[in-house]
């Protein structure tokens, strides 16, 4: 064991010696990798970064053309903020159509980050021109079939006995598209030990979704029908779309309103069914409406007569988890209108959802004692804003059936191409819900917070980027960590150097939060310190990244932990081979540490690892013409500090663990 400990970490330091003593040459890093510059740990916690994973990559797959791109689809990329798509579209406007995206760095506003990260989900050139009939559409667009499985190389307690179905998990994807104006899909996923054509899942995959999607069909902006997404405002009302954390709304300045998507998530919650279109009645005023039934899964009580709560997490592995799937309807109608010109944006969104049972959530606990209750939900919101030269503002009020009031109001000055602030204050009453509600905050929750966030951005050199940010909320009722009223108090530092061939990003975030003590008598104060260094190096046909992170939490007890990995990429032509290694090693949970995992289309993950072991990859991709691609991947978790992996069906009685994906696709 100790043998293998040295053998690693002697592995790491050649590697990162190596990585110090190469010669860098141009090649960008894949975008997966630079998000991690935009992301904190509570980010990566976040139970809908799936769904805005798996949206960056569907625009990879068809970049926009940026040149006919419209504010709405810039700003649906979570790193663009409203000043920098107005700049864009200036110097489009007063120079023509770009032919290169090099062009973005006559952009004073667009820094070496932002246009590595545009480059992978725009492209440029001359404008197309367009299909005009729904037949020379389906004439000039493309489909891909997409296939993916994973594969197991251990068996679970669950696996012998507890769940429903096998140990793989694996989903097919189909979709056609058009450009950006046109696209239809049909999903079919498996969760690890989901039943397959059996039980419940009779008709074979235990989640489906089928989605269409149409924009720009004259006066008729967008179309969705099927499976679909809608977002509106800053979230205080409806949003089951990609929320931006503390680091991207940074970079954003804020920036919200995605208006309305199709739902090609494999996560199974958090989605609305049926149709929604937005219409231009005239320049600068469009009028979108939406209308949803579907099922949902709940835990019912008062003899399966009332719903005690709600689930998006989407499992049926098990008997009790399927006896949760599609018992309780869901019925959801709404509208919003809203209005653009000369820098000002308003707009009124109002929600109607009811369910097939009534509410009556579990109030012996204290956090739930506000959740909502009863049958039918309505809110109403205003949104408004204004983007200037020097300064924008946005901003959002609610109310609903609750008869209580959420608000939150983001001011940004930019008094050059260099600096930028951003101050955000939210209240949402304790009292405060919406079904369908998700917006910035400490909580995942838009109720029982206020607080108030200020946000620096400075560039001293085109190479350099300095960022920081403190946080504070306060909880008003109790929360699911604290039985009183409590605070939390967030800071983060960053900075980062960018070059062509070398980037290095350095962070420290600091974070206080009040809890309750083991015995739940009395608040006391969690602080938690994390640190990370992010090299990434290239050399030719070689991208090389060293990582280090540091964890370190103090409560009532002290914990402790580290991380070192290195990361090596090698392309030739119609071959990519990547290969990792990483030591870990933590007092406890507490210090977890979250790593990067690069691996095939729609698999980007961050695993969690405490304890103490070493983490290893390889990842194959061919690309076979310009057609076929196939992806495998091995990954093995060894640790050193046990002899059983996990607890309960998920426990594996070993101490470490592989698993290999596969992915094969075709496009024609």
């Amino acid at each position: 064991m100790y043998c293998k400990r040295w053998i690693a970490l002697a592995f790491l330091i050649l590697a990162m010696l190596h990585v110090t003593a190469q010669q860098a040459s141009p090649q960008e890093r894949p975008w997966e990798s630079m998000l991690m510059e935009l992301m904190t740990a509570d980010d990566i916690d976040a139970d809908d970064w799936e769904d805005q994973y798996e949206a960056l990559c569907d625009m990879e797959q068809e970049p926009m053309n940026i040149n006919t791109a419209t504010r709405e689809q810039l700003l649906s990329l979570p790193f663009l903020n409203e000043q920098q798509v107005e700049d864009i579209h200036v110097y489009i406007y007063q120079y023509g159509a770009m032919r290169s995206l090099g062009e973005l760095a006559m952009i004073p506003s667009i820094d070496y980050t932002t246009r590595c990260l545009l480059s992978y989900f725009v492209q440029c050139g001359e404008i197309p021109r367009p299909a005009t009939t729904l037949g020379r559409m389906l004439q000039y667009g493309h489909h891909t079939l997409l296939v993916s499985a994973s594969v197991p190389m251990y068996e679970r307690h669950g696996d012998r006995e507890g769940y429903l179905g096998s140990r793989y998990r694996h989903d097919v994807r189909y979709q056609f598209q058009y450009s950006d104006r046109l696209r239809f899909g049909l999903l079919g996923a498996q969760d690890a030990g989901e039943p397959f054509f059996s039980g419940k899942n009779n008709m074979g995959y235990d989640y489906y979704s089928f989605y269409v999607e149409a924009h720009r069909m004259g006066k008729l902006k967008s179309l969705v029908v099927g499976r679909y997404r809608a977002s509106w405002g800053m979230g205080l009302v409806m949003n089951n779309d990609m929320s931006l954390g503390k680091m991207a709304s940074l970079s954003a300045l804020g920036s919200r309103t995605y208006g309305l998507r199709a739902h090609s998530s494999r996560h199974a919650g958090n989605y609305l069914q049926g149709a929604g279109a937005t219409v231009t009645l005239f320049r600068g005023l469009d009028l979108s409406a939406f209308a949803s039934y579907r099922k949902v899964d709940a835990t019912l009580t008062h003899g399966d007569s009332a719903i005690s709560s709600i689930s998006n997490l989407g499992y049926h592995r098990t008997a009790t988890e399927m006896a949760k799937k599609d018992n309780v309807s869901e019925t959801t109608a709404g509208a919003n209108v809203s209005w653009k010109g000369y820098g000002f944006t308003f707009g009124a969104t109002g929600t109607f959802t009811t369910y097939g049972k009534d509410h009556f959530p579990d109030t012996s606990q204290r956090y739930r004692f506000y959740y909502p209750s009863g049958n039918d939900f309505w809110n109403a919101s205003i949104d408004y804003g204004y983007t200037g030269h020097l300064f924008s503002v946005r901003g959002e009020t609610a109310t609903g059936g609750c008869h209580s009031l959420a608000t939150i109001n983001s001011v940004s000055f930019t008094p050059s191409s260099k600096v930028s602030v951003m101050a955000i204050y939210r209240f949402y009453g304790k009292k405060y819900y919406a079904m369908h509600a998700k917006s910035f905050g400490e909580s995942r929750r838009v109720q029982n917070e206020s607080g108030g966030y200020l946000g620096v951005k400075w560039m001293p050199t085109r190479q350099v980027t300095l960022q920081a940010y403190t946080d504070y909320a306060y909880f008003a009722a109790p929360t699911y960590l604290a039985q009183v009223s409590s605070h939390a108090w967030d800071n983060m530092l960053q900075a980062q150097y960018a070059t062509d061939r070398l980037s290095i990003t350095a962070r420290y975030q600091f974070k206080q939060r009040e809890c309750d003590n083991a015995e739940k008598t009395a608040l006391i104060t969690k602080d938690t310190h994390r640190g990370r260094l992010w090299v990434t190096h290239s050399h030719g046909a070689w991208r090389l990244t060293t990582l280090g992170e540091l964890s370190f939490t103090r409560q009532e007890q002290k914990s402790f932990g580290w991380l070192v990995a290195e990361q090596a990429g090698f392309t030739c032509r119609w071959l990519k081979l990547s290969a990792s290694l990483g030591y870990f090693h933590t007092d406890d949970s507490e210090s977890s540490i979250y790593a990067y995992e690069q691996g095939t289309l729609y698999g980007y993950s961050f695993a969690s690892y405490y304890g103490e072991g070493i983490k290893y990859s390889f990842t194959a991709r061919a690309d076979i013409g310009s057609h076929l691609m196939v992806i495998a991947r091995l990954s093995t978790a060894d640790y050193f500090d046990r002899d059983h992996i996990s607890s309960g069906y998920q426990q594996i009685d070993r101490s470490s663990k592989t698993d290999l994906q596969l992915q094969v696709r075709w496009r024609f």
